[in-house]
């Protein structure tokens, strides 16, 4: 098989065509046109990298055939050359699309750079569109977030928001996408080339999180050996995302106010301001409402974010779509593993449809990677998912308790729309909804022999949300003297 580029010389001078492919035939397959009829024919049934065409071609306009190659459905990079050359007609050539301009006589070792100069450029515009519908494919709204009634109003709200300059709030529970829907806002906007820098806020403890966020001064405290940019000076011009904004502390609170009203921040250790341009979208799996009636989160900070807020629903609410997005996964986690793709076998989708999902999208894209791994056959059976999607009233891995989960949800959907007039008196959906996250916690806890790393991962929250849990839910006492061991309660 040939993999030689391939060249068209026209030129209705012999002597002309000959030479060039003498020329050029050690570096590229060449064919030879003496005017446009016969170019036209090569171009129409030969695939053709490169046209190196004369200005003038006996009773033929080489304008014309310039035009006529390069409306073709795949056109090739098109060289023009005259013994009659001027700016004039160098200008009008480059405006209808030719890639250069070379007058007679040849220099023959300029005209092979000039060829492989255009091949290198054609190259990298074809993978650039490559690249580009690689992107659009993959970040696809519909791709991502699914198909469901639930979503539609979604879509449409990215759509409309993603290229203005608002503040996003995405909230929803932990593993629904939020930071895919951040991506996706971010690709959608007018500044999809600039980068869009993600922060995890609950990973970081608050010293560490200002420093992230800001950057810092050589000297500013100890360890501080030398200047860090921050996130919002790597975002400038981008996107920032701020994952679980519900974590952060008072001090930083304070600081990001300030960066999203002024558009400028500080480095920790100076007091020089430093102008930015960043798109802030935040997401949180916790309630900002109620924590801002608490006094945990800043109510001024809370409406700066909330331009427009997107809440994300939970997969068991959205059922749908879990064929879609399982083939999804399907796809892409096949290839990320070096296997060929394979579709879900007949009894896969009925265990998965019955199955509540309180990790969501992330739990399922775990469970379909370790289909795809597990599978021996040519299709991802039941068998080869995770062991608790075969007994679909046990606990596994995802916690699976449907009680729980419709406890939760009924309490949620219960809960009244304001506070008590009695704040003596604690709404029972409230109380509902404590009993669901202690059975949970405590079921993740067991299970993790009381590895809270582990337990964290189990239940889709990072370990600083877990820590907090316990202390909300007053838990800790309770569940190292349920489940823990002197021994293990020492490495935990």
């Amino acid at each position: 098989m040939n993999d030689q580029a391939t060249v068209l010389i026209v030129d209705d001078e012999k002597h002309t065509r000959d030479g060039l492919r003498l020329s050029l035939e050690d570096d590229f397959d060449c064919y030879v046109a003496s005017n446009a009829a016969e170019a036209m024919e090569y171009l129409n049934n030969d695939r053709i990298d490169v046209m190196l065409t004369d200005l003038r071609l006996g009773e033929d306009d080489g304008m014309k055939l310039l035009e006529a190659a390069l409306a073709l459905p795949k056109p090739p990079v098109c060289i023009m050359m005259t013994a009659y050359g001027s700016v004039d007609t160098a200008v009008e050539a480059m405006r209808r699309g030719a890639y250069h301009f070379v007058t007679k006589p040849l220099n023959l070792d300029e005209v092979e750079i000039l060829i492989k100069r255009a091949l290198r450029s054609r190259t990298l515009e074809h993978e650039n569109v490559a690249l580009k519908q690689q992107v659009e494919r993959k970040f696809s709204i519909e791709g991502i977030l699914g198909q469901a009634e639930v979503m539609k109003p979604i879509i449409d709200t990215i759509q409309q928001v993603a290229p203005s300059r608002a503040t996003v709030l995405i909230e929803g529970e932990s593993g629904t996408g939020k930071e895919l829907v951040a991506r996706a806002i971010h690709n959608l906007s007018g500044r999809p080339k600039a980068n869009i820098v993600s922060v995890h806020c609950a990973a970081l403890s608050p010293q560490i999180l200002e420093s992230e966020l800001f950057g810092h001064e050589k000297g500013s405290f100890t360890g501080a050996q030398e200047r860090r940019i921050g996130r919002f000076e790597q975002a400038n011009g981008g996107t920032l995302f701020l994952d679980e904004i519900g974590e952060i502390d008072a001090s930083t609170q304070v600081k990001l106010l300030r960066a999203l009203g002024e558009q400028t921040i500080e480095r920790v250790g100076s007091s020089k301001p430093i102008s930015i341009d960043v798109r802030v979208i935040a997401a949180t799996n916790r309630n900002l409402a109620k924590m801002v009636e608490e006094g945990k989160f800043r109510e001024d900070l809370y409406w700066r974010l909330r331009v427009v807020t997107i809440q994300l629903p939970p997969l068991r609410a959205r059922k749908s779509d879990i064929s879609v997005l399982a083939d999804h996964f399907l796809k892409e986690l096949a290839k990320a593993n070096g296997k060929a793709y394979k579709p879900l076998g007949e009894d896969a989708l009925p265990a998965m449809m019955n199955y509540d999902w309180p990790g969501n999208i992330r739990e399922l894209r775990a469970a379909i990677e370790h289909g795809v791994v597990m599978s021996n056959s040519n299709r991802v059976m039941l068998k080869h998912l995770p062991s608790y999607l075969l007994n679909p009233n046990g606990l596994g891995i995802g916690l699976r308790a449907p009680s729980l989960i419709a406890a939760k949800d009924a309490a949620t959907a219960a809960a009244p729309a304001g506070p008590s007039n009695d704040p003596t008196i604690k709404p029972k959906s409230d109380l509902d909804i404590t009993e669901a996250e202690h059975h949970l916690i405590l079921t993740a806890l067991q299970r993790s022999g009381n590895n809270r790393t582990v337990a964290a991962e189990m239940l889709g929250m990072s370990r600083r949300t877990l820590q907090r849990k316990l202390k909300d839910l007053n838990m800790v006492r309770t569940h190292r003297r349920r489940v823990t061991t002197p021994a293990q309660e020492s490495v935990s």
